[in-house]
């Protein structure tokens, strides 16, 4: 076992250096906006627009050959020195430690929320079959899937900012009791005006992956729910509590654990971004965002590791997992 943790950590740096690779690559025969602003702006003032559009690459390091500046950049990465973020004016470590806080606040819940809703709620469909419960759920789970989280947050913010702060329930105005729509901040992180205005960020963003949860998890479940072992509990007198967690769960929790890891993280990630760009939550997600406009080379490059760390270690965890959800996968003779 110890072994091969030791090669799939080894698998990590390799999967990490072939990703920074590509997007490196990328980023180097994308075309330079700054350069033709820089430009501009020198024939406004009068000035040399090649004069100009020199000075803005060296300033950006852009005058040294492509192939200098991917190994200067990769030596950098594997001494923890990301670069310099040249529209934060900071270096890009600081950067990301700024802003890792906002989008957990944000993505923790919303996985949270994606395993207990859409695992008890796919569990539950599955146990009552083609009954209202079930058509609700799937209902729920096709809605999730189907509506792009950008549009959802952007009808969030229209109904919570302009028609409840409108609304009266029993002679008492609601605009009191509604959650800010945009990010403020200088809020602290545990308080209750935080937890306000994280609301509608946490509903947009967990919709897709409670979804996508429920399916899995009923799809699963039916595939045990008549299954011998779960007649001969039921026959024992096994409530329908303990037949769905200790039964049937218990044997869906591999292919589910697989299901979280790949597919929530990846589509909680993508979420988040678009959510943190229409509340203006200053995270992960809108930092990344700001450096692809701004093209900040370092700072695009140090927000991409983030998500490949995430993915592979994730899946080493879930590897991991498969041990001790069930005893009989081993990875001790594993080459």
């Amino acid at each position: 076992m110890k072994i091969y943790i030791a090669k799939r950590l080894a698998w990590t740096l390799v999967a990490t250096f072939f990703a920074l690779s590509i997007v490196f690559g990328i980023l180097t025969l994308s075309p330079n906006t700054g350069q033709m602003e820089a430009s501009f702006h020198a024939v406004q003032k009068g000035g040399n627009p090649d004069e100009a559009m020199e000075a803005y690459r060296e300033r950006k390091g852009l005058n040294e050959p492509a192939s200098e500046r991917y190994i200067n950049y990769m030596t950098n990465v594997a001494t923890l020195n990301w670069g310099w973020s040249t529209t934060r004016n900071q270096p890009v470590t600081t950067a990301l430690a700024t802003a890792w806080p906002y989008s957990a606040q944000i993505m923790i819940p919303a996985i949270l929320l994606a395993v207990t809703i859409g695992f008890g709620l796919g569990l539950y469909s599955a146990m009552h079959q083609y009954t209202s419960i079930d058509y609700f759920a799937t209902f729920i789970a096709f809605f999730g899937i189907s509506i792009p989280n950008f549009w959802f947050a952007i009808v969030l913010i229209l109904v919570v900012s302009v028609w409840m702060k409108d609304l009266v329930v029993l002679g008492i105005p609601l605009e009191p009791y509604v959650p800010p729509v945009y990010y403020h901040t200088g809020v602290e992180f545990i308080s209750l005006k935080n937890i306000q205005q994280i609301i509608l960020p946490i509903i947009v963003t967990s919709t897709a992956a409670v979804a996508g949860q429920m399916r899995y998890s009923r799809s699963q479940a039916l595939e045990y729910a008549e299954s011998q072992f779960v007649k001969a509990a039921r026959a024992k007198g096994a409530g329908e509590w303990h037949l769905l967690i200790k039964h049937i769960l218990r044997v869906a929790l591999i292919p589910l654990s697989t299901i979280l890891v790949s597919d929530a993280l990846a589509l909680l990630w993508a979420g988040a971004t678009l959510v943190e760009i229409v509340f203006q939550i200053p995270g992960i997600g809108l930092l990344g965002y700001k450096a692809i406009i701004n093209q900040d080379t370092a700072l695009i490059m140090g927000v991409t590791l983030i998500p490949v760390f995430l993915a592979l270690i994730g899946n080493l965890l879930q590897d991991l997992a498969y041990v001790w959800l069930d005893p009989r996968i081993d990875y001790g003779d594993r080459t």
